[in-house]
């Protein structure tokens, strides 16, 4: 059954050339095992910078802000993708967090719908605020709404997929479940290395505040989570190697488990931060990083995003100063590539890599030629392995006990 799902979908895929476009959220959401473990995200062998390890050239804020149209033929589509066989191709989404966060689960949702509009597709069916004690509850009854595939978004609510991805054998199950979630043999999965994300983060914000003349940044969080605290202590680094007197303080601001959308506590945390002389936020949250960010900018802080690529684009409402980008839809995007050319087949992981693939790491929204040079240098620099210690000192700090 599964190899003649993965037939129609591979078959689709190379004929039509389908691309898809946000929680962990990127990140290693996976707090009791520590990302370092994980094979995918251990630096390469080769720690020489290969010839075309050089930061991409888009990872400047691309002026084109518009989503490629992707146009599928419908009735093609309809005889791949639909495992049903209900004449109809309808993606599922299960989200940890709200959908219209602005920052990671925001992108996943769009994606989805993006494509099923370009494609006349059915209208997506969202699941959002799912809390882990509920996740089995909730893929159930949405693997039961007549879905094609799902898009699980995070590690937090990735606890049953061994079972479910056993008993919906048609469906195509993809997660971002982040580092530590085990290898599914019906499940694909791709993750990004949250160390390397966030020193660029640390080191673009670092560049700001030189710019600027500031020197504290405040990092709003949930609840002091395995992947917070490795983020918060990759960042720091990234800030100390631009001036080693810029400083980073974490602030928890929501209830454990997983709940970064304490709007309240996030804004009396972000109030106490500008009474201290905080120079910019990092708002490392979900349902109150918008929220954060609008306060943050019109409190004149360097502002930044939490996952989303796209907070560069002049259509942006909020103004931000940084992307942080390790964004679900990207990743989508990219996997589906991979499909197509054969490289990522199911029961693998993808591991998103700074400075060799174009998706994650932070970018500059209006980097000066000597900004956007520095940030090159680095990205090049994390992609030769040169900082592969240095991260991993991180990640077993982090994750220690």
């Amino acid at each position: 059954m599964r190899r003649s799902k993965w037939l129609r979908l591979l078959g689709l895929l190379l004929a039509l050339g389908l691309v898809a476009a946000a929680c962990g959220d990127s990140d290693d959401d996976d707090a009791d095992e520590p990302a370092a473990e994980t094979e995918e995200t251990e630096a390469p062998d080769d720690t020489e910078a290969p010839d075309d390890t050089e930061a991409p050239d888009d990872t400047e804020a691309p002026d084109d802000t518009e989503a490629p149209e992707t146009t599928l033929d419908e009735a093609a589509a309809a005889g791949t993708l639909d495992a049903n066989g209900d004449g109809q191709v309808v993606f599922g989404i299960a989200a940890a967090g709200p959908r219209d966060d602005g920052a990671y689960y925001q992108a996943v949702v769009e994606a989805a719908v993006q494509i099923s509009a370009d494609n006349g597709f059915g209208e997506p069916i969202v699941v959002d605020n799912i809390q882990s004690a509920d996740a089995a509850t909730e893929l159930d009854n949405l693997a039961q709404q007549g879905v094609d595939v799902i898009i699980v978004g995070a590690s937090e609510i990735a606890e049953p997929l061994p079972d479910l991805t056993e008993q919906y054998a048609d469906i195509f199950w993809y997660c971002n479940c982040g580092a530590g979630f085990p290898e599914l043999p019906g499940l694909a999965q791709s993750l990004d290395d949250g160390s390397e994300i966030a020193y660029t983060a640390g080191y673009a914000t670092g560049l700001l505040l030189q710019e600027n003349g500031g020197e504290s940044v405040a990092m709003i969080g949930c609840c002091e989570l395995g992947f917070e605290k490795e983020f918060e202590l990759a960042f720091a680094l990234g800030l100390s190697a631009v001036d080693e007197t810029f400083t980073l303080s974490y602030v928890p601001s929501g209830d454990f488990p997983f709940d970064f959308d304490n709007v309240a506590n996030a804004t009396e945390a972000l109030n106490n931060a500008v009474a201290d002389g905080a120079d910019a936020v990092l708002p490392y949250l979900g349902g109150a990083h918008r929220p954060i960010v609008q306060a943050g900018a019109e409190a004149g802080l360097i502002t930044m995003s939490a996952g989303a690529s796209n907070v560069c684009d002049p259509d942006e409402e909020l103004d931000y100063s940084i992307a942080v980008r390790f964004d679900g839809g990207d990743y989508v995007n990219a996997v589906m590539g991979d499909i197509v050319a054969g490289e990522f087949t199911e029961g693998q992981i993808r591991t998103f890599k700074v400075g060799i693939d174009e998706e994650p790491g932070a970018v500059i929204c209006d980097a000066t030629p000597e900004q956007q040079e520095a940030m090159d240098a680095v990205y090049a620099e994390i992609a030769s392995g040169a900082l592969a210690g240095d991260f991993g000192a991180i990640k077993g700090e982090a994750y220690a006990g």
